[in-house]
């Protein structure tokens, strides 16, 4: 907020839309609050995660006058980066330096499709109807440095875990440079930490874990298998710093900070200082303000933040399309209505002036008159103008109906294309996963058939089952087979046996399974 705004708000209202948390600060003290109301004395601010938008690099020429740059950046923007020219994304930028490049001003694009924004805050636009200011989320970090929380200069890499995303973002010199979302969520974890302990865990249960376990005390059987998914999550860090310092000729990444949403025991710093050699703290910066006893997102502390910096200390980049209304005073409704105020307050107070105000008034309506005359042709001219450009729009919607059938054509052709280019490497997967298994119970395929039948009831698309014949000294061993299977593969594939027969002669028992993939 400009000086100006911090007058006119009591209180700051900071919003995640991806979990539906809400903090309240008022006069440097915050506190989550589950009952969040509009109020026209708060100022509501909140963020886009990382992947929720496209984040890239433009360069337009210098010779480009400023009232032009919008329309130079929004141009090239669809042109360098293939955006789809049926949808008018929302573009915001901030411009950076680059001393190597004297004929063009560089700059940071994030480009959001409105559906995404309207999806995000569908919700918290019901509780609080406007919401002041939404910007990246990488952007928030610019806090740090305009506070003096972080005073180094340098590289800095700043790691954030959160529910729904985690993301990466890279500061040179106190100035933004890079940011990329990694599939690591809370969400994520849970799903990779299930396939390497090989077991379905409660998600309440593994973050109960990561909040309140030290990995380095803890004796729980999670344990190895969190260290692994962690050194799993530091190597593809680790991957992409590699290409970034090569990408942007980065020499060296002076610190590393990181830290989750969650109030967390174990030092993930620690682990990534020993992970990646680079020297790492936690986001336990001096925010300059009370939280009591509950542990409060960092995300939320750093808007608050933001919305105390004067502009010059801050990344300009508004995407919200919730804006309040104006002032009653620069309101063409509140002028009318003060101005009619202000008339019969002169009426009663100068009765003599009535006569001069009827002539007044009789003026006005002439010239009122005089200007419905003309704002009436303009209607008419418009009018037929709009006419003419509906027949144009319904050639071109004609044309576009065409191109939209050709395009779902294609579209339907690449889909059959990629699921035979899937569906092979599934099989042999599916066969290597299950052959494993039939090892371990003493279970021989005596022959294997995939087959595609039709469109399955529950779904469209096709119905893929794998019959296999299955040969074995004990029908025990088939039976512990298909509950192991039953269990480890629940969600993924269906397994059905209608009958094992004994055969007399070979003195072994044989049975048809069929796998359905779902």
């Amino acid at each position: 907020m400009s000086k100006k705004e911090q007058h006119s708000f009591s209180s700051v209202l900071s919003i995640n839309p991806y979990k539906g948390t809400y903090v309240s600060a008022v006069s440097n003290f915050l506190n989550e609050t589950a009952t969040a109301v509009y109020s026209k004395e708060q100022y509501v601010i909140s963020y886009l995660n990382t992947k929720s938008f496209i984040n890239s690099h433009i360069a337009v020429s210098k010779n480009i006058p400023e009232e032009d740059l919008y329309d130079a950046i929004y141009n090239k923007a669809y042109d360098e980066l293939g955006l789809d020219q049926a949808v008018m994304y929302q573009i915001q930028y901030i411009e950076t330096f680059n001393a190597l490049d004297e004929d063009n001003r560089n700059f940071h694009v994030f480009i959001i499709d409105p559906m995404v924004v309207d999806d995000v805050f569908k919700n918290a636009v019901e509780k609080v109807k406007y919401i002041d200011y939404i910007l990246p989320s990488p952007l928030l970090l610019k806090s740090l440095y305009s506070k003096d929380l972080i005073e180094s200069g340098g590289v800095h890499c700043f790691v954030y875990f959160q529910e729904n995303d985690t993301f990466i973002t890279i500061y040179n010199e106190k100035n933004f440079i890079y940011t990329k979302s990694i599939n690591y969520s809370f969400l994520q974890m849970h799903e990779r930490f299930c396939e390497i302990y090989g077991e379905l865990v409660e998600y309440e249960d593994f973050i109960n874990f990561l909040s309140n376990e030290d990995l380095k005390t803890t004796d729980s059987v999670y344990k190895t298998h969190i260290i692994k998914l962690y050194k799993e999550i530091f190597s593809n860090i680790n991957d992409i710093l590699t290409y970034v310092k090569r990408a942007l000729d980065i020499d060296k990444i002076e610190c590393i900070y990181i830290d989750t949403q969650l109030r967390s025991v174990t030092k993930l710093d620690e682990m990534a200082e020993v992970e990646l050699s680079i020297k790492s703290n936690s986001f336990n910066f001096d925010y300059g303000f009370e939280t009591g006893e509950a542990h409060i997102d960092h995300l939320h502390s750093l808007m608050y933040i933001y919305t105390t910096l004067p502009e010059k200390d801050r990344y300009e980049c508004n995407f919200t399309t919730y804006h309040r209304p104006p002032k009653f005073t620069k309101r063409e409704s509140g002028r009318a209505i003060m101005l009619a105020a202000a008339s019969l307050v002169l009426a009663f107070l100068y009765p003599a002036s009535y006569w001069t105000l009827t002539y007044a008034q009789s003026l006005q309506y002439k010239l009122l008159e005089d200007e419905y005359r003309s704002v009436h042709n303009i209607k008419i001219t418009r009018e037929a103008t709009i006419k003419n450009r509906e027949a144009d729009k319904a050639k071109v919607s004609m044309l576009l109906a065409a191109e939209q059938q050709e395009y779902i054509d294609k579209k339907n052709t690449l889909i059959k294309i990629h699921d035979v280019k899937v569906n092979y490497p599934m099989k042999a997967e599916l066969l290597h996963k299950l052959t494993k298994d039939l090892n371990r119970y003493n279970v021989r395929v005596e022959s294997a058939l995939y087959s595609e039948a039709g469109e399955s009831k529950k779904s469209s698309s096709q119905l893929k089952e794998l019959k296999l014949g299955l040969v074995s000294s004990n029908d025990k061993k088939i039976t512990d087979l298909i509950k192991y299977l039953t269990k480890v593969y629940e969600g993924k594939f269906h397994f059905e046996i209608e009958k094992i027969s004994f055969e007399k002669e070979t003195k072994l028992y044989f049975g048809e399974l069929k796998v359905n993939l779902l």
